[in-house]
Order: C-alpha cells, then sequence, then structure tokens
C-alpha cells in the first residue's frame, strides 16, 4: 500500500487514482481556495446529520470584521461565502430538516437559520451554552419547537420553549413556572431534566414525554448531592447518583418507565473531575446490543471493572484472555486476577475515547486496561471482543484510537501519542490479524479520525498537521478497492449473545448476530443488518428486580427469595392506590426488568393470597406552592398543591384554610392533583392549613406566605451631629411600611457585618470622634432598597433648642424630606443674620408633633484665617438675640406667619420665649421669622435614588406636596415661594421674609 503525500491547506476530494493505481489506498486532493489572496482559518466544520452533502464551515480572517460561514451543497466540491454578524460559538443542525440550524454566540445569543445559514433571526438571548436543543422526534408535537435554558431578567434561569418562527417574549411557553439552577436543563428522548435549588435543598426534576414536572423519587435516605443521567434508552432512565457520604463516587439508580421512582442497581461507581469542573463517572453503555453496560467499582480503594447483560440487575468482573498477543499465558485467573478497562472520555471529539463501541456493530468492543487485581492508571494496553465481553483478546501493547468502518467490517487504530506518526493498523477479520498502512510520506501530529456520514463507508479521513504552526493535513485512505465484490449469505457465520454464566436468555429472549467469516473479503454495504434471530424466553427470576424501596442481598445472585425491605419501607403494606373494600397481590418487593421480553414462566411479583385493603391514615400530608417560592404579591395568582405519601385518598375529606377568610372543604383533592387557586390583597403574612382525616386518622400541613409589595422608598432619617458616645437614633423611613415582612441591615463605619433588626429603627453609639457612614438596606421578598448618611461625630459642638408658633403644626407634613429643607433653610438664615458661617449651623426639625427643631452651633477647625470670627460666647450670643428680637418669620399659603424662638429646656410647649445654650445631641428643626418684609429663599436640595415624589403644580410658579405619610388626612405642605422644585425631588416650596434682604422683597 502507497502512502497519500499531503497537501497543505483546507482540501476536498478529487478525482480517483487511475487504474494502474488500485491498490493505492489514497485519493488525490486538490486545494481549495476559499479567499483568494485571504489567509482563511477554519474554526470548526458541521456536517448535517440527515444529508452529508451539506457542509458548513466556520471561519474567521485577519481582513473580515465580521465571521464567515462557507456553505456547501456539494460535499465540498464548492462553498459559498455567507457573513455573519455574530460569533458563532456552535452550531446544532435539526436532526430530521437539513436547512434549519441553531447557532449559539460568543455573546449567549441564540440565532436561527432556515436555509442552510443565508438568513439569520435571533432567537433569544442570555442563553446557556449546551443546554439548546431541538425538538425530539415523535415526542414534541411541533418540529420547529426549540427547548432552551435561558436567564431571565431577575438574574435567574428558565426552562423555556419557543417556535423558531415565533420566539418573541408573548409566545415565550415555560413549562415550568419556577426557576432551575444554571447548567442544569437536559433534553433526552421522551424525558426533560433539571434541577431547582431553594432555601439551601436541590430537587431534581423530570417529565415524561412532556406531561407535567414531578419530583425524581429517590430512595428516602439517599440525599444526593449530584445527579448524572447515564441513559435514557427504552423508556427508562439510569442515573448516578453522588450520596452525602461520598467524594468520588457515585451510585447508580434504575427508574421505572416513566422516570419517577428509582432502585438502587450498583454502588461506588467511581468518578472523576474533568475540565471546566465537569464530572466523569466511569460507566459506560455498550453500543449495538440494548442492556450491556460497563462499570468501574471503587472498593476499598481498588478500581475494578464490571459487566451487565441485564441493565443492571446483576454484574460480573471481567474475564482475562488465557495468552497475551504473543501467544504467551498471562497467568491472570479469577477470583483473583481479571480484565480491567480505562472507561474515560476523549477531551478530543475527533478520537474514541478508551472504549470504542457502535450500534452497527454489535458484540464488537474494544478498549484499554490492564490484567490484574484492580485497574492501573499507567498501563493501557488494548483488548478486543466480538461476543459482547464474553471473551477478550489483547492486540496491542499501548493505547490506540479507534474506528469502524464499515459496519466493523474493518477496525482502523492510530497510536495515542504525542509524537507524530506516518503508519496506521488496520484488521479486516475483528482484530484477530492486523496489517499496517503508511498513510502519509511525512509524519503528522494525529489531531482525529473521520469517516464519511454512513454505516456502510470504507473510506475514511486522517487530520492532523505537521507542526504546531503549520496549517491541517488531511489524508483519505479509501479501503473499498481491496474489497472486490459485495457480501452474501455465505460470506457470513452467527453468534449467540450470552452472559459470562453461558445463560442465553439475556433480557428475556435469546438474540442471533450474524459476523462475516475471516476467511470472506466482501463489502457489508448499507443493507447489512447485524441482528439475525430473536426467541422470546420464558421469564425467570433474573428477569426481576427487587420494587422501590427494597434491596436485594449481596450474596443473593438470582434467587428469587431475598428481596427484603429496607428499614424506612415495609414490604407488608398494601400499595400506595390500594382502597378500602378491594383487594391487593402481595408482590414481596419485586417488579420485572423493563426492558425484559419475557413471557410466562416464573413470576416472583404472585403472592399465594389475595390481601385486603386496609383503611390508612392519611400520611406525608403536604402543602406548597406551585414553583416553590412562599413569597407572593398582592393580587397576584397563586397555586396551592397539595400531595400525600400515604393512606387512603378517596375517603379522606380535606379541610383547606387559606388564612384571609377563606374556607373549604375537599375530596379527592389529591388523587386529581389539581391546584387550588387563590389571590390575597392585601399584604401581611397568611397561615395556610390543610387538614385530612378519614376513619383512620388525620394528618396536618401548614404553610406561611408572606404577602408584600415591593418596597419603593427608602430614606434614612439620622441627626447629622452626635456627641462622643452620645446615644443617637437610626430611624429608615420606608414606603410601603410591610410590617412583620421587612428585614433592615445596617452597616455602621467600615464593618462588613450587618446589624439585623425587624423594626426600623435602631440605637447606638459612636466612640470616637470623625465622619461616620451609616447604611441601611431594607429588604422584603425579592425587593430590596438601601440608603446612607455621613453623621459627624464631634468631642463639642453647643445646642440652642428652637420652637415654632402653633400655626406650623397645621401644615407639617412629617416627612425627611420637609423636616431637611426647612432646616437648611433656617441655618442660612441665621448665618446671614448672625454672621455665622453657615458650615458652623446645622438646623435638625424633629419629626412628630409639636413642630420642634435644635439648632447645632459647631467650633470652627483650627486653622488660621485672615477674618476675625466669634467666639463660641458671642455666636450663641448673637443668635439669642435675632431669635429674642424675632428678626425671623416665613409666611405661609394664606398669609399665615410663623415664628422662631428660643424653647425652654423643661418644656415641649411651642411656646414663645429666650433660652440658653447647653451640650446635648438631638435632632434640629428651625425656621426663621424675621419681623419685617417677605423674602424669597431658594431650597437646596440634593437628589437621592430610589425616593419618591408626591407634587401637584397649581400653576407656572406654585407647587403643592401631598405626603404619603401625612399625619392628617388631607393636610398639606403650605409653604409657598418663588422658586420650584424639579419633580425628582421634595416638593417643599418655601417663602422667607427679612427686612434686611430688599432684592427679594415680596409685596
Amino acid at each position: 500500500m502507497n502512502p497519500t503525500a499531503p497537501v497543505t491547506g483546507v482540501q476536498r476530494q478529487g478525482a480517483k487514482a487511475s487504474s494502474d493505481g488500485s491498490s493505492d489506498f489514497g485519493t488525490t486532493y486538490t486545494k481549495l481556495t476559499l479567499q483568494p489572496g485571504v489567509t482563511t482559518v477554519i474554526d470548526n466544520f458541521y456536517i448535517c446529520p440527515t444529508n452529508k452533502r451539506k457542509i458548513i464551515l466556520v471561519s474567521s480572517s485577519l481582513s473580515d470584521r465580521d465571521q464567515s460561514l462557507f456553505l456547501s451543497t456539494d460535499e465540498g466540491a464548492s462553498f459559498q461565502k455567507q457573513l455573519v454578524p455574530f460569533s458563532v460559538e456552535t452550531l446544532l443542525f435539526h436532526p430530521r430538516q437539513e436547512d434549519k440550524v441553531l447557532a449559539y454566540t460568543r455573546e449567549g445569543k441564540l440565532y436561527v437559520s432556515a436555509d442552510l445559514g443565508k438568513k439569520w433571526t435571533l432567537l433569544q438571548e442570555r442563553v446557556t451554552k449546551d443546554h439548546v436543543f431541538w425538538a425530539v422526534s415523535g415526542v414534541d408535537a411541533d418540529p420547529d419547537l426549540v427547548h432552551v435554558e435561558a436567564q431571565d431578567p431577575g438574574g435567574g434561569f428558565r426552562y423555556v420553549t419557543c417556535q423558531i418562527h415565533n420566539c418573541s417574549a408573548k409566545m415565550l411557553t415555560a413549562p415550568f413556572s419556577g426557576p432551575i439552577d444554571h447548567g442544569s436543563l437536559a433534553v433526552q428522548d421522551d424525558f426533560i431534566f433539571f434541577k431547582a435549588t431553594s432555601t439551601n435543598q436541590t430537587k431534581y426534576y423530570i417529565s415524561y414525554r412532556r406531561n407535567e414536572f414531578v419530583l425524581m423519587k429517590l430512595p428516602k435516605y439517599a440525599l444526593p448531592k449530584d445527579l448524572q443521567v447515564v441513559s435514557t434508552d427504552e423508556s427508562q432512565v439510569f442515573v448516578a447518583v453522588q450520596e452525602w457520604y461520598q467524594t468520588d463516587t457515585y451510585n447508580l439508580y434504575q427508574s421505572d418507565p416513566r422516570g419517577e421512582r428509582y432502585s438502587l442497581v450498583l454502588e461506588d461507581v467511581r468518578s472523576s473531575r474533568q475540565a471546566e469542573e465537569s464530572t466523569v463517572v466511569d460507566i459506560l453503555e455498550v453500543r449495538g446490543v440494548k442492556g450491556v453496560f460497563l462499570a468501574n467499582q471503587k472498593v476499598d480503594g481498588k478500581v475494578v471493572t464490571l459487566i451487565t447483560y441485564n441493565k443492571g440487575r446483576d454484574w460480573d468482573r471481567l474475564r482475562p484472555p488465557s495468552v497475551d498477543m504473543s501467544g504467551k499465558p498471562t497467568n491472570c485467573k479469577p477470583p483473583d486476577c481479571h480484565l480491567h478497562l480505562h472507561l474515560r472520555w476523549a477531551d478530543n471529539p475527533y478520537v474514541s475515547g478508551t472504549v470504542h463501541t457502535k450500534d452497527t456493530a454489535p458484540g464488537l468492543i474494544m478498549g484499554a486496561g490492564n490484567l490484574g487485581s484492580q485497574l492501573v492508571e499507567y498501563k493501557e494496553e488494548m483488548y478486543i471482543t466480538s461476543d459482547c465481553g464474553h471473551t477478550w483478546r489483547q492486540v496491542f501493547e499501548e493505547e490506540h484510537h479507534i474506528l469502524y468502518l464499515d459496519h466493523g467490517g474493518v477496525i482502523v487504530a492510530i497510536k495515542d501519542t504525542s509524537i507524530p506518526l506516518k503508519i496506521l493498523k488496520f484488521s479486516v477479520d475483528e482484530g484477530l490479524t492486523w496489517s499496517t498502512h503508511n498513510f502519509t510520506s511525512t509524519s503528522v501530529f494525529v489531531d482525529g479520525l473521520l469517516s464519511e456520514p454512513g454505516d456502510e463507508t470504507l473510506v475514511m479521513t486522517v487530520f492532523g498537521h505537521i507542526s504546531f504552526r503549520s496549517d491541517w493535513e488531511l489524508v483519505k485512505v479509501d479501503f473499498r478497492p481491496s474489497f472486490s465484490r459485495q457480501c452474501s449469505e455465505q460470506d457470513y457465520s452467527s453468534w449467540d449473545l450470552t452472559n459470562l454464566q453461558g445463560d442465553r436468555c439475556v433480557m428475556g429472549q435469546q438474540r442471533s448476530f450474524r459476523r462475516r467469516k475471516p476467511t470472506s473479503w466482501c463489502i457489508k454495504g448499507r443493507s447489512f443488518t447485524a441482528a439475525l434471530a430473536a426467541r422470546v424466553c420464558q421469564c425467570r427470576a433474573s428477569d426481576f428486580l427487587c420494587d422501590y424501596g427494597f434491596e436485594r442481598a449481596p450474596s443473593s445472585g438470582s434467587d428469587a427469595s431475598t428481596c427484603f425491605a429496607n428499614f424506612w419501607f415495609n414490604p407488608l403494606s398494601p400499595p400506595d392506590d390500594c382502597v378500602l373494600g378491594q383487594t391487593y397481590t402481595s408482590s414481596l418487593g419485586y417488579r420485572k426488568v423493563v426492558s425484559s421480553a419475557c413471557e410466562g414462566g416464573v413470576d416472583p411479583r404472585q403472592s399465594p393470597a389475595q390481601l385486603q385493603c386496609p383503611l390508612l391514615p392519611p400520611r406525608g400530608l403536604q402543602v406548597s406552592i406551585r414553583g416553590e417560592a412562599v413569597a407572593v404579591r398582592p393580587g397576584e395568582d397563586v397555586l396551592f398543591m397539595v400531595r400525600q405519601e400515604q393512606g387512603d385518598v378517596l375517603t379522606t375529606k380535606y379541610q383547606v384554610d387559606l388564612g384571609d377568610g377563606f374556607k373549604a372543604m375537599y375530596m379527592n383533592l389529591t388523587l386529581t392533583g389539581e391546584p387550588i387557586r387563590h389571590r390575597y390583597e392585601s399584604p401581611g403574612i397568611y397561615r395556610v392549613s390543610v387538614r385530612a382525616e378519614n376513619m383512620a386518622g388525620h394528618d396536618e400541613a401548614v404553610l406561611f406566605v408572606q404577602v408584600n409589595s415591593p418596597l419603593q422608598a427608602l430614606y434614612l432619617e439620622v441627626v447629622p451631629v452626635i456627641g462622643v458616645n452620645q446615644e443617637v437614633n437610626l430611624t429608615a423611613v420606608l414606603q410601603p411600611l410591610n410590617p412583620n415582612l421587612t428585614v433592615f441591615y445596617w452597616w455602621v463605619g467600615h464593618s462588613l457585618q450587618p446589624r439585623l433588626s425587624l423594626e426600623n429603627s435602631v440605637t447606638t453609639r459612636f466612640g470616637d470622634p470623625g465622619n461616620v457612614r451609616v447604611t441601611v438596606q431594607a429588604a422584603c421578598g425579592t425587593s430590596v432598597l438601601q440608603d446612607s448618611r455621613v453623621v459627624r461625630v464631634l468631642d463639642q459642638f453647643q445646642l440652642v433648642p428652637l420652637q415654632f408658633s402653633k400655626d406650623l403644626d397645621a401644615h407639617n407634613p412629617n416627612t425627611p424630606e420637609w423636616r431637611e429643607d426647612v432646616g437648611l433653610v433656617v441655618s442660612r438664615l441665621l448665618s446671614k443674620e448672625t454672621s455665622i458661617p453657615e458650615e458652623l449651623l446645622v438646623t435638625v426639625v424633629k419629626p412628630g408633633l409639636p413642630t420642634l427643631a435644635d439648632l447645632h452651633v459647631l467650633l470652627p477647625p483650627p486653622r488660621p484665617t485672615r477674618k476675625r470670627s466669634l467666639t463660641n460666647d458671642k455666636r450663641l450670643m448673637a443668635i439669642r438675640q435675632v431669635l429674642s428680637a424675632q428678626k425671623i418669620s416665613f409666611l405661609l399659603r394664606g398669609g399665615v406667619r410663623v415664628l422662631v424662638a428660643m424653647r425652654d429646656e423643661d418644656t415641649d410647649s411651642p411656646r414663645l420665649g429666650g433660652g440658653g445654650g447647653y451640650w446635648a445631641v438631638a435632632v434640629l428643626f428651625v425656621i426663621g421669622l424675621f419681623a419685617v418684609g417677605a423674602f424669597i429663599l431658594y431650597k437646596f436640595k440634593r437628589k437621592r435614588p430610589g425616593r419618591t415624589v408626591y407634587a401637584q403644580m397649581h400653576n407656572e410658579k406654585e407647587q403643592e406636596m401631598t405626603s404619603p405619610v401625612s399625619h392628617s388626612q388631607g393636610v398639606q405642605s403650605a409653604l409657598q415661594g418663588e422658586e420650584f422644585i424639579d419633580g425628582t425631588h421634595s416638593g417643599v416650596v418655601l417663602s422667607i421674609n427679612s427686612r434686611e434682604m430688599h432684592s427679594y422683597l415680596a409685596s
């Protein structure tokens, strides 16, 4: 056999070699120039699974900003360039319709094309990579349906479906109403899987043939940490579950036909971590023969390989070959020595991994492993079986990548090595003999092996590179010239499938398969079928498993009398659907293997006696909200689900109290599974209770539901100046106020640990002078708001108590914004009248009535200044004189004038009079009254995020604010003036009078 000379670059199949080169297994290549003068990099390529003539190349070049697709409909003979305005991460052909393709981008967007990539439509954004699935034929009614895991605007992940022709937000369907865990959606055959974690508990859900999602029921104390789906063949699910006590092993469970209930079939299957934190479990489904699996079990630190022929019902170790590849005795004999195989997946999708099987080559298994008492990591000798694991032969001393051609009629092997190669090995007699072939004259680093689509193919491609900087080398190897004719019936012999005990009845039937005779050099071709005959067997004990909740003794073998109930299940209790007045058959804990085709014979499920169904009391009553949420909004539809684990359901009455006055009595509530739909109109906490009762007993379930409105505004009210070690009150003014539903988180200074409270106020002290930031968060359901303030902590300051004339009380809206605005105005007026710097005056209005305030007089900073400043005593004296002379006034709407004066220290009555200064900590409220003239003072206001403002304009120069937390109905802010506050801020408007400020005089 002569090698095929490689051609650099992207290549396609050219004309066949001349007739005198019939011994040449290669086909010449011609260079395909995709873009003349442009270096084109092929990032990936995709072949349509239903039409191999249709190919899409994903490429990029230095000159193109956008990514390009090259489309072919003639098996690569020609390509059409198509620019796409997105970066393709992966493409996914429709499993049935050859022109429909999904494209997942690097930005997490999902596009669809119905014309083989010429035009694209955006379907969804924020999609999870590798969790997009086309409709399954025969299960999904609409072939254009797409199953998608996508992130919602709130940050959670949802399972949604839509049609590719209309995937707008209005047309999305959510088969499951609640959030799901990221990266957990899987659609396989008849089943859909995902997991959902809430309140630190992970639940696994399954849907059979697109029915309602139900919880996957594992044994009661399984407590899974992780769950991996192994197989979904024949309407049955195999799952590997890592339980609470396991670290590097999983337990294997088998389901009922609907995938809902699971039984343990094998413990401690080895697992390992791979790239990107993915987990690989050492279990492999053997293709071509249903019910056969290989698994690596780890027991006492040793890993051994097991095989089952009846879907996990029985497991055995692999028999070792008696001689090695050289014909020498292996001296490996059970029970001390067996054959063990590595069951690793390949990181590269174009190589076979450590074990290779194929649906069209039943019974043919080739894998890497070793002989001994356990699996050894560094030993990767190659072994082969052509009778589905009954007998094995060694073929190589090192691991090889494997490719089956023509239904296993040709086996190709290339050494798995990091050095360049030019030789491949092949066998045409199922591994009995091997030949070598130089597939290239120049050694290449092999990146992968490809065969043309179709089981009948005898053409393969080796692709790799000469150096790490070179282009791909594609070398085609054609085995067709080696076979002169098609096979006939005389070219085949038969072999019977047996388990390791020699039993021909496997999965309830005897099966025979064709194999080509070693002396027949012929092509099996497209019409070849490996299955020859199948005959149904009579049922035996090996066709039955222990039922859900039962276990089989470890040494029981195939004995039919060894199923026993584990400690949480009573084998003599009647089935869940047992109804009073009926009889049931005791099965002694057995059920038939789902895939077994046996008929008649022994049936260990039968019992010699029919038992009467007793009246059982309700047990395990549960009430929940669909979607698992317990916090809802007023007016929102709530669907209450009631479930019952045990007990009679037909004679049971269910008393339902939803906590807001709704009470009802139901029959058959848990039997129908229909939810109770309800709406709560008002916020609050509601106690939902369900009582199930029959003549045998009762059970009760309780659920507390939080009904809360989204938070709209939060304002942190705190005195801006405080003395060292003096008690200060921090108050969060919340809108709306949800009593008993809101949690407040308080951060003081640089502390990362918050203080929690259910009240909207807390008290604290500051031990050191300086500026201290106080932050509060209010959390109610999924709604969270935050506000922050800075408090000045001082060693010394002076405090002047203030009061107002009584007319102000009727116009006080009692809002933090209004109090802060009035305090700013008063400080500025006093500064103007007394020449005291404004930054040394802080006026804080106190909440509530009567309207009072405190004026903080701060010490000047210790720095030299050219301007001569007043002493402390002179500042206080100036303030007393201004207030005593009644020089500060402001005009309310309607002409009402308010005076500000000193307040007596021993009373809170709003009378006018003088008073002295004192050292204290308080909230200040001052509005200056001047005796003569009305002046307009504009208001200084900073914008606060999260504030909701209620304001109403009356004319072009007048604005009125109605507070949502006013102390009385209908009372409005009546402070008026010329300049109006923007609608995004407070609605307070002030008019200030002063005989000193003639420029602001108002008539």
